[in-house]
């Protein structure tokens, strides 16, 4: 498939409130939309980056420099076939999972559109709906943490995630789990504590929580593993693991038991797919974390969290949870039993709304063959 055109849009969107994680509150989310354009098709990705290097060190504005000085050049006008095609043209470049990944999105759209599939299909994905939780940033305090929570339950959610760092956690999850005893619960420290802290992220055992996600750096493999046998609850690593090869490191010293998958921040969904499938045969359980997605890398999320080996609810949540209004149509609305529908039409499933995305564009840039 020869790629025609691409065109990059930095997008700004108001998140319906406010989320606060160790790393800092966020109000507004930016990101980059890639448009792929080849054989007659249009492919729809999104480069997860922000604007700023919290989560990590790529943002809106490097993943932009990236994309627009590099990794287009090296794709437009050329006669790629395989996702492995892409990859290689790509190999040449250091790092910037995120830009990567919103690239690949885009490519592997326009490869299961023109296969006549759902991305869902092309990906091996086994289910027509995928279990999902919601994550509620740091609040106030522990009344309205409580009572944010209570709204999330009474919406559907089955299972909710907390954030915490040092000084807001043991007392926030021990209120969460007083009012709700037999909820589904998780923590998210994002690489907040340090192996000193040892103590308070024990004291988080007594709660019956599902995991312990990411609580040292993220660069600290071996800390990890040392707390993990510390703990009879599951650490579960997110920062951490950027590729199958750290995957596979981290399961060899039982640095974790579970491992979130993030596409984005490995570099693409296959990558994502090689990290799924060690698990599997490792009989370590998965899940897909979020990134505060618009239904264009939602759709994406929910596609490879159809795999067999995602048997943990995700972090992908309903349109609403996030946005007043998406730029892609239908909105992913929460079932009943606390799922996702998996879209079943060609590629990514969604329809890009050019009126709303225009609304919330920043910058465009275009690149021809």
């Amino acid at each position: 498939m020869k790629i025609d055109f691409i065109e990059l849009r930095h997008i700004r969107m108001r998140l319906v409130a406010p989320f606060e994680t160790s790393f800092g509150v966020e109000l507004d989310r930016d990101c980059v939309i890639l448009i792929l354009r080849g054989e007659g098709l249009t492919g729809w990705g999104e480069c997860v980056a922000g604007m700023s290097p919290g989560y990590s060190y790529e943002t809106t504005m490097t993943a932009w420099h990236v994309l627009t000085d590099f990794f287009v050049p090296a794709i437009v006008g050329s006669e790629i076939v395989t996702v492995e095609d892409l990859r290689d043209r790509l190999r040449v470049f250091k790092g910037h999972p995120l830009a990567r990944a919103g690239l690949e999105m885009a490519f592997w759209d326009l490869l299961a559109q023109a296969a006549g599939k759902p991305l869902a299909t092309a990906l091996g994905g086994v289910r027509k709906t995928v279990p999902v939780g919601v994550s509620v940033g740091i609040q106030k305090d522990a009344e309205l943490l409580v009572d944010t929570v209570g709204k999330f339950i009474d919406q559907g959610y089955d299972r909710i995630k907390i954030k915490i760092k040092p000084g807001r956690d043991v007392d926030d999850v021990q209120a969460v789990r007083r009012a709700f005893p037999d909820l589904k619960l998780q923590v998210d420290a994002n690489s907040a504590y340090t192996i000193e802290d040892a103590t308070s992220i024990e004291a988080l055992d007594d709660y019956d929580l599902l995991l312990i996600e990411q609580p040292l750096a993220e660069d600290d493999l071996i800390d990890h593993s040392r707390l993990q046998a510390r703990l009879k609850t599951a650490i579960c690593l997110d920062e951490s693991i950027l590729s199958v090869r750290h995957a596979r490191q981290a399961v060899e010293i039982d640095a974790c038991r579970i491992i979130n998958i993030k596409p984005g921040r490995v570099g693409g969904l296959s990558e994502a797919m090689a990290i799924h499938n060690l698990c599997l045969e490792s009989n370590i359980p998965v899940w897909c974390g979020g990134m505060l997605e618009t239904g264009i890398g939602r759709a994406s999320n929910v596609a490879i969290a159809s795999l067999p080996g995602f048997t943990l609810p995700g972090d992908i949540s309903a349109s609403d949870r996030y946005y007043v209004e998406d730029i892609a149509d239908p909105p992913f609305v929460l079932n009943p039993d606390s799922t996702l529908d998996v879209p079943t039409k060609p590629g990514l499933g969604v329809e890009v709304l050019g009126d709303r995305l225009d609304r919330v564009t920043l910058r465009r840039e275009a690149f021809r063959a």
